[in-house]
């Protein structure tokens, strides 16, 4: 007999059950269909005995001090600044170069075999910036701040294999999210916190899932669970439209594949990420942990990602049609009794990391408004009466 089930051993699961359980006392069970905890952000020793993230590099940073006081809680840190090259092509010299990325001041000089200060580069993208009466689409917000052929060079064909489709197919958010700097900053995330888990994320959610009143569980769906455990109430972190039973249909995503690599040297790469944004290389970018981690080792471990059709749900489609369609989702979650919905999958929006704790802390205030903690004699409920479409 459980006050709470919670589906989803990720950020937004995890965190909630701590929060009931060590706040207000109640009984949760944690289950998740994968066989381990910590979501995506899952990381563990590979054949080799190097810290990998299974399903590719996360980066954690974030602007907000209680968010990382909350987590601090579960974990020491590992002060890390990422940074990512991409590799392209010049148009000066027709030869395969890396340069940062974002696009900033360096990127620039290199490329076009320039010397322009930071007062200069400004002028010198703003002179290639093409007009654009109204911002829609990526390609609108990109070719509006540094023109056509930074476009090409950088996000057109970066964001055709992602997304599989063109960035005039997509909202303006998708490139709006990567700026453009005209000084020499080099770090892709400018946070004020930016740190890596000190022994990795594995080891930050058992600390956050060790407490008597958690139970977890994993290698077990919502069906199974539902048909062995009983409880008054649910959080729902997985797919909104598969919690409904797909009733209007699926809400599009795009997935990625993972190529996992280990190699007999001590480093591979000259920074932690290298963007390939050509289109006609499969894969977007590879990524060497021991730079995150900090790991010492004499090998070292890679991993390239591939973007799909198919696989896990990973990025939604930001697109008119698909926020209309999860609207009708989102009016059936609202209507819910006894069910929360929380995190990426669940509201439909990519979250960065930080973002999907500070959902689930304000979450846990709402909840603490709607539920006091006398309710927990409340009468047992079903998922029946709490999940139409399962």
């Amino acid at each position: 007999m459980f006050d709470w089930l919670i589906v989803g051993a990720g950020f937004a699961g995890s965190v909630l059950a701590e929060r009931l359980a060590s706040q207000r006392g109640d009984k949760v069970l944690v289950v998740d269909r994968r066989d381990h905890i910590a979501g995506n952000a899952y990381d563990h020793l590979d054949d080799a005995g190097v810290l990998i993230h299974r399903y590719g590099p996360h980066i954690f940073h974030t602007n907000s001090e209680q968010i990382f006081k909350h987590l601090s809680k579960f974990t020491e840190w590992r002060f890390y600044e990422h940074r990512v090259l991409g590799q392209v092509r010049s148009p000066k010299t027709g030869e395969e170069v890396l340069v940062p990325v974002p696009i900033n001041l360096d990127t620039i000089n290199r490329l076009y075999g320039l010397e322009l200060t930071e007062g200069e580069v400004e002028d010198w993208m703003a002179a290639r910036a093409e007009h654009v009466e109204t911002v829609r689409t990526s390609e609108d917000v990109v070719v509006g701040k540094v023109g056509r052929e930074l476009y090409e060079l950088f996000f057109r064909g970066y964001t055709r294999k992602q997304w599989a489709l063109d960035p005039s197919e997509l909202d303006r958010s998708v490139t709006a999210r990567v700026p453009t700097r005209t000084n020499r900053d080099d770090r892709y995330f400018t946070d004020r916190f930016q740190y890596m888990p000190l022994h990795g994320y594995t080891a930050m959610f058992r600390r956050m899932l060790d407490h008597p009143n958690i139970t977890v569980r994993t290698g077990m769906d919502f069906k199974e669970a539902r048909r062995r455990f009983s409880f008054r109430r649910l959080v729902w972190t997985g797919p909104v439209d598969e919690y409904f039973g797909f009733r209007f249909g699926k809400l599009p995503y795009r997935s990625l594949q993972f190529r996992h690599e280990t190699l007999d040297r001590e480093w591979a790469l000259p920074t932690g990420t290298v963007n390939h944004p050509a289109e006609a290389t499969p894969f977007t970018r590879v990524s060497e942990y021991k730079w995150m981690t900090g790991q010492q080792h004499p090998k070292t471990s890679v991993t390239y990602e591939f973007p799909s059709a198919e696989g896990d749900p990973y990025y939604p489609i930001p697109r008119p049609e698909n926020a209309t369609l999860y609207k009708k989702y989102e009016a059936l979650a609202d209507a819910e009794r006894d069910t929360w919905f929380v995190g990426r999958l669940a509201t439909y929006r990519y979250y960065n990391m930080d973002q999907v704790v500070g959902q689930a802390l304000s979450a846990f205030d709402r909840i603490q408004k709607a539920v006091p903690p006398e309710a927990a004699n409340d009468d047992l409920v079903t998922v029946k009466q709490v999940g139409a479409g399962n």
